[in-house]
């Protein structure tokens, strides 16, 4: 246990870095490519712990015994998985601008991306 203390401790860190940061700006709310107006630290994410954070510290701090090691390496595949699911859901934003977007508006800009402009439709009820 001594010796793997500063591996389980970076690993830790990890895990709390990948974890998304309460407030209004949380990962899943901005585009990977605008900037955080403010940037959570270690020190605010922990100086209010959410539920899943009290989890994992109590899961670090109280070990198996018997499984230390298996533990260890199944905390550092839960790592590299959110790792690559942070990667797949940035290229995905990134290769596909129109996702989020109406069929309306997706046609709209495909007609203006070759120089069309689509005419405004007729509303009943407008003039």
């Amino acid at each position: 246990m001594i010796s793997q203390a500063p591996q389980i401790r970076s690993l830790y860190r990890r895990i709390l870095r990948e974890l998304p940061s309460p407030g209004p700006l949380a990962p899943s709310t901005r585009s990977a490519s605008t900037p955080p107006k403010f940037r959570s630290t270690s020190h605010q994410k922990l100086s209010a712990p959410s539920s899943i954070q009290k989890r994992i510290r109590y899961s670090f701090a109280n070990p198996n015994g018997a499984n230390e090691s298996s533990q260890i390496a199944q905390a550092e595949q839960f790592v590299q998985y959110v790792q690559a699911q942070r990667m797949y859901a940035t290229l995905i934003e990134r290769y596909n601008p129109g996702m989020g977007m109406s069929e309306e508006e997706r046609v709209r800009l495909s007609a203006r991306r070759v120089g069309v402009d689509l005419p405004t439709e007729f509303k009943k009820g407008e003039q």
